[in-house]
């Protein structure tokens, strides 16, 4: 696969868990909402980070911010200090297992307006990162 292969196939991954966050919505499962939210534009600035440094080298992180911050330079525009405020938050909603504690507490803080409010921003959000493909 050549990296506009590789890249599609990220941005197939993301499209589909944007998608199912959408689902999620529908079905007022809000903590999983904010979760496909966060692995959309996990997967959508993987892909971005594959075509600007090379898809041998994306970390197996799910920080976002850490993620666009090794690319930050190369990207033909500035991100605003809004976005990587929101990176910062989405990055908060993975749900790792393993901390059964930290879950439960995020599900208790995650009503229905944070979620439809960060699902709103995450479509945004996406459509401009979009935008950013080389």
């Amino acid at each position: 696969m050549n990296a506009q292969d590789k890249y599609k196939h990220w941005l197939d991954l993301a499209q589909y868990d944007l998608e199912t966050a959408n689902a999620m919505v529908s079905g007022g499962r809000w903590l999983y909402v904010v979760f496909m939210c966060q692995q959309a534009i996990e997967k959508l600035v993987k892909g971005l980070y594959g075509l600007y440094l090379g898809f041998d080298h994306v970390p197996h992180t799910h920080n976002i911010t850490r993620l666009i911050n090794d690319f930050l330079n190369e990207l033909p525009c500035p991100i605003s200090h809004e976005v990587l405020d929101f990176f910062d938050l989405l990055t908060r909603y993975y749900l790792n297992n393993r901390y059964p504690d930290y879950v439960s507490e995020l599900n208790d803080w995650t009503q229905e307006n944070n979620a439809r409010e960060i699902y709103g921003k995450t479509k945004e959000v996406f459509t401009w990162l979009l935008t950013l493909t080389p």
